[in-house]
């Protein structure tokens, strides 16, 4: 199999994004990619972080995750960005990232690489399709080969039915194992295609 070089880029406020990164990278090591894990800055004003208890512990707990860099963007010869829903779209934290790649996506960096998208939301109609569909939007702006879980396994049912990327509802509970197991599908599938496009 051809070598993959996953960029898992996340954004998490309380901490289901980051559960969910953490899985999926741990299944695409499992399927024989090698993975960096990448926390997108906080740009929110440190008091309005600092005023809301699991907001700052949260970020304290994963500071010492790197934060995503052109080099690791030109590295990666496969992407899965996971973030929550704010009205209907990626968190700004996301987009703020996303919108510093012009430079990359300019010369053509961004191109050719396989890509798929999960999010979360407060609650189960709160944007989380539209959500992965935008995050989507930007993956075919780059020119991105769109990976997404489809039903090609019924735990794509089990775990809520999302065909377009995994989705959450962020409840401040651990993962369900349904969820668990419909990342672990995806992020292998993404390993698969990613290895056929770079072979």
């Amino acid at each position: 199999m051809a070598a993959v070089r996953l960029a898992v880029v996340y954004y998490s406020t309380y901490g289901t994004n980051h559960q969910m990164a953490e899985i999926a990278g741990e299944a695409a090591k499992a399927a024989g990619a090698e993975v960096r894990i990448r926390r997108v800055k906080e740009t929110a004003p440190e008091g309005v972080v600092a005023g809301q208890d699991p907001w700052r512990a949260h970020l304290e707990r994963t500071v010492h995750i790197p934060e995503p860099t052109y080099e690791d963007m030109e590295w990666a010869n496969a992407y899965l960005f996971s973030a929550p829903t704010r009205f209907g779209t990626a968190a700004s934290q996301m987009r703020a990232f996303i919108d510093t790649l012009g430079p990359l996506w300019g010369r053509g960096a961004l191109a050719n690489k396989a890509a798929s998208a999960m999010s979360s939301a407060q609650n189960p109609h709160g944007g989380q399709e539209t959500t992965v569909q935008t995050l989507n939007n930007t993956f075919m702006h780059w020119g991105c080969i769109i990976v997404p879980p489809g039903y090609t396994d019924p735990i794509t049912f089990q775990s809520g039915g999302n065909p377009y990327g995994v989705t959450v509802t962020a409840n401040g509970q651990p993962l369900p194992d349904p969820v668990k197991d419909a990342i672990r599908h995806q992020a292998r599938r993404l390993v698969e295609f990613a290895a056929k496009l770079a072979s």
